[in-house]
């Protein structure tokens, strides 16, 4: 644990300040783009919050890309919590947001005792809920208590057996209740919005109409930031999706070393006395020797 703060946490200096809900909306005001990125564990959390990437996001993606299931539904909210908390001990200063798991909100009350468990328990700054108009009374409700709620539309996963894996928002009607739902969000208290998988040209005139940020999954460059998951824009998957980009090949890289490692292994290259603790020989003729 300590090692990886020491190689990979950003400098723990006075002037520092960690990220804010407020401080998105002032870089919205402001035309600034940013980026936001998911994170499963503590190391992920270091290197991106060092790489000044500014919000985290403990996605239910975890389900798949960590666990090896086919979807984010069997993922559960301790499964949530326990990914939360190593990421939040990893961060120094990046906002991290973390997704109610399928079946934790289904009223606003459950999302309350769901959301303060993420909040007190892993030490998340916000969580992420998906879902337009009818979630307006669970993210007043949890505004309300001091909750910072992160909306999402288009594409959500945690329908997926609903909706299908398809862009969403390209018939007039979809397009218009996607926008009408991100305006009753934002009144609800929405600090900012997911737009997954939805026409470029939407999702800009959603994100003109809005005073918070939007961020874009498939959605385009005209939202106000960005969303990628870990393993798809560093190359840790097989494919990556077509809205993503590989930014690096890890996976690849990883595997090498893999092969490199067991080779020496097998060959007896390594460890050598480079990588060996000594003792000296008459401490150890001492330890062998016949007792009595």
């Amino acid at each position: 644990m300590k090692k990886v703060f020491a190689v990979y946490a950003a400098p723990t200096t006075p002037n520092i300040r960690p990220v804010t809900v407020a401080d998105l909306k002032a870089l919205k005001q402001a035309g600034r783009r940013f980026a936001m990125v998911t994170a499963y564990d503590v190391s992920a959390a270091a290197i991106a919050d060092q790489a000044g990437v500014p919000i985290l996001l403990v996605g239910d993606s975890l389900g798949m890309v960590m666990l090896g299931h086919e979807t984010t539904l069997p993922v559960t909210l301790d499964d949530m919590v326990r990914h939360s908390a190593a990421v939040v001990r990893g961060r120094r200063r990046a906002l991290v947001i973390a997704d109610l798991p399928f079946l934790t909100y289904a009223t606003p009350d459950q999302a309350v005792a769901s959301a303060g468990r993420l909040m007190q328990e892993a030490g998340v700054q916000g969580v992420k809920l998906e879902g337009g108009a009818a979630m307006v009374p669970t993210v007043t409700k949890l505004v309300e208590l001091g909750v910072p709620v992160m909306a999402h539309l288009g594409y959500t996963p945690q329908s997926t057996h609903q909706i299908g894996l398809k862009v969403q928002g390209k018939a007039a009607e979809d397009a218009r209740r996607l926008l009408e739902d991100a305006l009753a969000l934002e009144a609800a208290g929405a600090f900012a919005i997911v737009l997954e998988l939805i026409p470029t040209a939407l999702a800009a005139a959603i994100t003109e109409r809005l005073t918070i940020p939007t961020i874009g999954i498939g959605a385009g460059a005209g939202c106000d930031a960005q969303v990628q998951v870990w393993h798809d824009i560093l190359g840790l998957n097989e494919h990556a999706p077509r809205h993503a980009k590989r930014f690096a090949e890890l996976g690849a890289a990883v595997q090498a070393a893999l092969v490199a490692y067991r080779e020496e292994v097998e060959a007896g290259a390594f460890p050598t006395e480079a990588n060996s603790s000594r003792i000296a020989p008459d401490v150890l003729a001492e330890a062998l020797a016949p007792v009595g």
